[in-house]
């Protein structure tokens, strides 16, 4: 049953598998890139910023000379920077080992892989044969065998890991290659057939040994855990205009957003820490500042933003609170900024 399984998934992608750049090589750089790219965005998306960074930074070697603004910057678009952060670290990881890890542990000793990243780059790169476990492949595998276990759970991890590597092992050829068309197979089968909603049952060469399609439980699968509590934050941002300059500042350590760069920032109503530069919506001079947005709503993983956005354009240069520094407004473009200051700005005549 497991050979069938994956010599059906094999035909079928010869058929229906994306057509996508990093597939064309085996540069582990380039597949690297791709994968961390593509960990929380969609392939349309992430394409272009593919490409960008392979024109830009061809080698590993050159993305490790980079600054991390300009690597940030090139990222500014795509969310959860920190795997940007993590790209830059793990450059420099592979310089100083003096070429790509050839083994899966070596692989996962890299800044930002886990083991779906390092099975994906092993196997199409180097044809380890480690099977990935993704959301594709968990809702691939959950409905194909009527697996009710929660994937996010410690057993549900153990079980389909187990499972996804036993099927691996009937795709591989007498050498032991194969590794990687097979992962990039029941990954774009979870992607393109066995979509999350209303994918295509009656067209799936696997329809007829589904346990899901047989027992209508595809909606069901594959079952998760919901562990997530949301909070929600009130920020307020004051975009200061003084003769064609801004005042920004960079984000530290410890929060979202570390390392880009945004305007004033008030939060949950504390301006008593700007008592220096008096924020306009904080003071008698209310009616100086225009407000611009109110209550933008900006949902991330853990959290959801509500955003007020004011510009104060006052009549002297005010001090700024620390870490503040003023810049033209022109090169607004040149700093690497969150998506919801992108927005913000976005509503401004610049």
């Amino acid at each position: 049953m497991t050979n069938d399984f994956a010599l059906t998934l094999l035909h079928w992608f010869r058929e229906n598998g994306r057509d996508l750049p990093w597939r064309q090589t085996r540069d582990p750089y380039a597949i690297w890139l791709s994968e961390i790219i593509l960990q929380q965005t969609q392939v349309k998306q992430g394409w272009a910023y593919w490409e960008r960074f392979m024109r830009r930074w061809p080698t590993v070697e050159q993305l490790a000379e980079a600054s991390e603004d300009e690597v940030l910057r090139e990222w500014q678009g795509l969310g959860y920077y920190s795997r940007a952060r993590n790209l830059h670290f793990a450059a420099k990881q592979i310089v100083a080992l003096g070429g790509f890890p050839t083994t899966i542990e070596g692989i996962k000793g890299l800044k930002g892989v886990g083991d779906y990243t390092a099975a994906a780059i092993g196997s199409i790169a180097f044809d380890l044969p480690a099977a990935v476990v993704d959301g594709n492949v968990y809702r691939v595998l959950s409905r194909h065998f009527g697996i009710s276990t929660p994937i996010n759970s410690t057993e549900g991890k153990k079980e389909f890991a187990l499972l996804a590597q036993d099927l691996l092992l009937p795709a591989l050829d007498k050498k032991g290659m194969g590794a990687g068309l097979y992962n990039q197979a029941i990954m774009d089968f979870g992607a393109i057939q066995c979509t999350p909603a209303s994918p295509d049952c009656m067209n799936c060469p696997l329809m007829e040994s589904c346990v899901a399609f047989r027992k209508g439980r595809v909606a069901e699968l594959p079952v998760k855990l919901k562990t997530l509590k949301v909070q929600e934050r009130r920020l307020t941002y004051v975009y200061i205009r003084y003769q064609g300059e801004t005042a920004i500042h960079r984000r530290g350590e410890g929060d979202i957003w570390q390392g880009l760069y945004e305007p004033l920032l008030i939060e949950n109503g504390e301006f008593s820490v700007l008592n220096s530069c008096v924020p306009p919506v904080a003071s008698d001079q209310r009616s100086s500042a225009q407000l611009i947005k109110k209550n933008v709503k900006h949902v991330l993983t853990h959290r959801i933003l509500w955003t007020d956005f004011y510009l104060w354009e006052p009549a002297e240069r005010p001090q700024l609170p620390e870490d503040y520094f003023w810049i033209k407004e022109a090169e607004l473009d040149d700093y690497a900024k969150p998506r919801l200051i992108e927005i913000l700005l976005d509503s401004l005549t610049l």
